[in-house]
Parts: C-alpha cells; structure tokens; sequence
C-alpha cells in the first residue's frame, strides 16, 4: 500500500506549524532565511522539550502534593478490606476525562491520603492540572478572603483544575460559612471536573461535620452522583509503624546497656 502524495505533510510546513505553535515570533520573522537550515529541526525539539519540562515543574507545583509515599509501597495485605483491583483502575485516570468523583472512605490510618496523593501526581505526570488540599486548609484559606473579588480568585484556586483532591473530611466540623463554601466548590465543579475526595465518616454522619448547613444533603447527593465510593477498613499503618519504631529503638537501647556492662 503506497501513501497518497497528497496527505503526507511536507516536513517545512510541520517545522512552520511547530514554531507558530511555541511562539518562535523572532524565527517566523525570517522564516524564508531559516526553514532550510540543518540547525532548525534542533531548535524546535529543544524547545519543546524545555518547555513540556518547565510545564510539568509548574504543575507539580501548583499541585501541592508535598512528600508521599508512591504506591509501590503500599502494603496491600495490612487493610482488612479493600478492593485493589478498583484502586488499581483507578490510576489510568478515566474517572477525571468522565468528570466523576472518587470517595476514599475508611478510618485513620489505613491509606487514604496515600492513595489520593498518589493519583494527584500521576494525573499531573500525565498532564492534567490538579491540586491536592486537607479540607481545613481550603476552607480556612477561602474563609480569609475579606472580599468578594478576592473570594472567585481564590475560588478558582480549586475550581479550575482538572482534578481536586480533598483530604481529611471530617476530621473536624465546621460553620455554616465553611458548609456553603465547600458546597460552592463542590457545585462548580460538578459534572465537570473530578473530585477525590478522603473521609473517615459515613455520610450519613455528615451532618455533624456541617452542622445547622441547609446545604449537607444536596452536596453530599453531588458528590456521590457518578462517583466511585471506595471502603477501607482496618487497624492504622501509621500506629503499627510507630510501635514498630519504638520496639526496635527499645532493643537498640538494651542492646547498647548491655555492652556498656561488659565494658
């Protein structure tokens, strides 16, 4: 089967459409001067290349994932209960290009926050925008705008990405102000773009975490509506690692007496 001269792409006209699209005016300037020259192809792979790079740095940033353990990690045999076989489909990301929600619900210590960091960063690495926030930390930082201007700036501070990753609901309860602006993020970004989203209450118990908020039952129904709800069950990781520290330091500490003695 041979090509049709016709729908193949003169290499000129694709190292003419790869410099309008990175914005090489000074090049286009002198484009017949220069789309012969053997450096040109050079140039235009460079530039791209550092500016995929300083992309990927820019939204690594604006993600604030902080320091994470990566999956590879995770000890899948210490939670009682959970489906792995989900969380795995999770990380090839559809649920973002569906605009659903992801729910990871379980007690302290079992994962969570693991598991929503690490599918912040991998939506990053495979270039969505995201951003990663405890509940207490988006609302306190929405709650201290003094204006309405400075309030749909920062709004979109959680609104505009890709995905949205929410930790620790429930962890502490909060007024009918933070109710109604975790609703306005919620329902600005419903059906469009993905929540993931840690708790260690059921939402039947949500009304404790919002008090006296007209608001709890429509969004909690928009947060569930096409949404992935994950249960995990179990002791807390970060308990038996701790106990597991302080054994080891105990021998240690033992060990170096006992040497001292024979000394």
């Amino acid at each position: 089967m041979t090509s049709n001269p016709a729908t193949m792409k003169n290499p000129a006209d694709s190292h003419l459409e790869r410099a309008r699209t990175l914005g090489l005016y000074g090049l286009l300037a002198h484009w017949e001067e220069v789309q012969d020259q053997d450096w040109l192809p050079w140039v235009l792979e460079t530039e791209e290349v550092e500016r995929r790079r300083r992309s990927l740095e820019r939204r690594i940033h604006n993600a604030r994932v902080g320091a994470f353990k990566t999956m590879a990690d995770f000890n899948w045999k210490w939670p009682k209960k959970i489906h792995r076989a989900t969380i795995d489909e999770l990380f090839r990301l559809q649920f973002i290009d569906e605009g659903a929600n992801v729910v990871l619900l379980g007690p302290n210590g079992v994962g969570k926050t693991m598991i929503a960091k690490n599918l912040t960063y991998q939506a990053v690495l495979r270039g969505y925008t995201a951003r990663f926030a405890s509940a207490s930390d988006m609302l306190n930082d929405l709650a201290a705008q003094q204006t309405s201007g400075s309030l749909a700036r920062r709004l979109r501070r959680y609104c505009n990405p890709a995905l949205l990753a929410i930790d620790e609901v429930g962890y502490l309860s909060y007024d009918n102000r933070y109710a109604d602006l975790f609703f306005e993020v919620v329902t600005r970004r419903y059906e469009r773009r993905s929540v993931v989203l840690t708790t260690n209450r059921p939402f039947a118990d949500w009304s404790e975490i919002f008090p006296n908020a007209a608001c709890v039952v429509t969004l909690v129904d928009r947060l569930v509506h096409r949404a992935e709800i994950i249960q995990i069950q179990g002791d807390s990781y970060r308990l038996k690692e701790a106990k597991e520290r302080a054994a080891r330091k105990k021998k240690a500490r033992g060990q170096s007496r006992t040497t001292a003695a024979k000394k």
